[in-house]
């Protein structure tokens, strides 16, 4: 077998190995679109800077989305982002190569992320590592050549291959580094907004907001108001309960919806929403298995903060085992007393610690979390000084309420989201937005932890739910996710979480 036929079996092998692993993961819709965005944008950052010599974006692109999203995610965005330029700049036998060299840029991305366990780098030290990814990238095309084009296959012929490349690969290397600095912490950033949203479906309303109805009790809504509003949700919190009881899998999980493997976000989410209505999460059983056994079997699946404040809320309201999992949260936290400087992340840590009885970090949580609200009673995802959404808002006023915040930052934050409440009674994600059940979702167990009143909002949830007992994101939309259905559930109950 010659050198070239050997080297580009291995290489299908590789890269079938990849896309395999991509598809295993069932990526949700949500999560093949930015891939596909990633991609479109790594291909044309390639094409727009084709004037200058190996200079381009696309390896940052790539690497930025291993790190954000996960090693399949960045695998997939660098293989397609190879074959889609490559149609302008020309297929060929290389075309493999360069999949195979931007795929594996994807999994560094992605094994620097999981190193870190989510604390972001210094912006120099990951511009540095992009600027040795272009290396890298250089030295697969570097092998490429010597296996494909060179009819010597000796160490000798590929140092000659690689001295003459050099150039090339320094400027691919430093154009990296300054692509990063310009751009790459905005775009972490970007996509840390959606893995917190929409594929973690930091939903974390849900979750959250009922560890913190366990704490400030049923005289948020004041006994009358609450009674009527409550009576007014049962019929649509019964159907929902029962279309999640439809919703299990035999081994007991839950999947993202019906029908989908079972995983510890879905699983999580569901436990909650199931304590929140009032029934025990243990008693809810497919094939003799329950949610929460299942849960407690796969914690291996836990990566990130967002996955350990989630789960061990999840095993809060179940009233099972905490294990390890207050003690790593704890090693979560910054010096600055945040959690991967983000206020969702921050805020649902408040809530979590307190689920789990363990306050070791609440005050430096709490300090941090006041000094990120913005001049308009809001809060932004991250960065103080962003503009401020209604889901993180709601977030950090409930960890705010649970931890005893003075009266002041709790007044602005209930009186931004209030003004946010769109003519249907729900809230958007963005101000202006149209409405969806998920955001509406937070706001109300944030208003609910004010003390505020909510008929409208229970109102827009109540007509969001099908005969089925599903909780549709948004009017006009038949998707209805397991995990929407679960934190709508827990606003509707709109009573305490029994927390230990």
């Amino acid at each position: 077998m010659s050198w070239p036929l050997a080297s580009f079996g291995l290489l299908a092998l590789a890269l079938a190995g990849g896309f395999a692993w991509y598809e295993r993961s069932k990526p949700s819709s949500r999560t093949v679109a930015v891939v596909a965005s990633l991609a479109a944008l790594a291909t044309l950052g390639r094409i727009a800077f084709a004037p200058l010599p190996n200079v381009k974006p696309t390896t940052d692109i790539v690497l930025i989305a291993g790190y954000a999203l996960g090693g399949a995610p960045g695998f997939a965005v660098g293989a397609v982002a190879a074959v889609a330029s490559n149609i302008v700049f020309g297929q060929g036998p290389w075309t493999p190569w360069q999949m195979l060299a931007w795929g594996l840029v994807g999994l560094l991305g992605a094994a620097i992320a999981r190193r870190r366990r989510r604390r972001p780098l210094p912006r120099l030290a990951m511009a540095l590592i992009c600027a040795a990814a272009g290396f890298g990238y250089g030295l697969v095309l570097n092998f490429s050549t010597w296996v494909t084009f060179s009819g010597q296959h000796t160490l000798a012929q590929f140092l000659v291959i690689e001295g003459e490349a050099f150039p090339f690969d320094l400027a691919h290397a430093v154009g990296n580094l300054i692509f990063f600095l310009a751009f790459g912490p905005a775009l972490i950033r970007v996509l840390g907004r959606f893995k917190a949203r929409m594929d973690v479906s930091w939903g974390l309303a849900g979750a959250a907001s009922l560890a913190l109805l366990a704490c400030v009790g049923a005289a948020a809504l004041g006994g009358g108001g609450r009674i009527a509003s409550a009576q007014a949700a049962a019929p649509a919190l019964a159907a929902s309960v029962g279309y999640l009881e439809r919703a299990q899998n035999p081994d007991g999980g839950f999947g993202l919806s019906p029908g989908q493997p079972s995983s510890q976000l879905a699983s999580a989410w569901v436990v909650i929403g199931l304590a929140a209505a009032g029934r025990a999460p243990g008693s809810v059983r497919r094939d003799g298995h329950d949610a929460v056994t299942w849960i407690r079997a796969h914690l291996g699946q836990i990566s990130d903060a967002g996955d350990i404040e989630r789960t061990l809320l999840a095993l809060a309201a179940a009233h099972a085992p905490l294990g390890s999992l207050p003690a790593r949260l704890r090693g979560d936290q910054r010096s600055d007393g945040s959690v991967s400087e983000q206020v969702n992340l921050t805020a649902f840590a408040i809530l979590a610690w307190r689920a789990g009885a363990d306050s070791g970090g609440l005050a430096r949580a709490a300090a941090w979390l006041r000094r990120q609200q913005n001049a308009d009673g809001g809060f932004s995802f991250a960065v103080l000084g962003d503009p401020s959404d209604i889901d993180d808002t709601a977030a950090a006023l409930e960890a705010l309420a649970a931890t005893s915040a003075p009266a002041r930052p709790l007044a602005r934050a209930r009186s931004y989201l209030e003004r946010q409440e769109n003519r249907d009674g729900g809230f958007p994600l963005q101000p202006g937005d149209s409405s969806n059940s998920q955001s509406t979702a937070w706001a109300v167990q944030a208003l609910v932890a004010a003390g505020a009143p909510v008929p409208r909002a229970l109102g827009y949830l109540r007509a969001r739910t099908a005969r089925s007992g599903a909780v549709r994101y948004a009017a006009g939309l038949d998707q209805t996710p397991v995990w929407v259905t679960a934190e709508a559930l827990a606003a509707l109950a709109l009573r305490p979480l029994p927390i230990r």
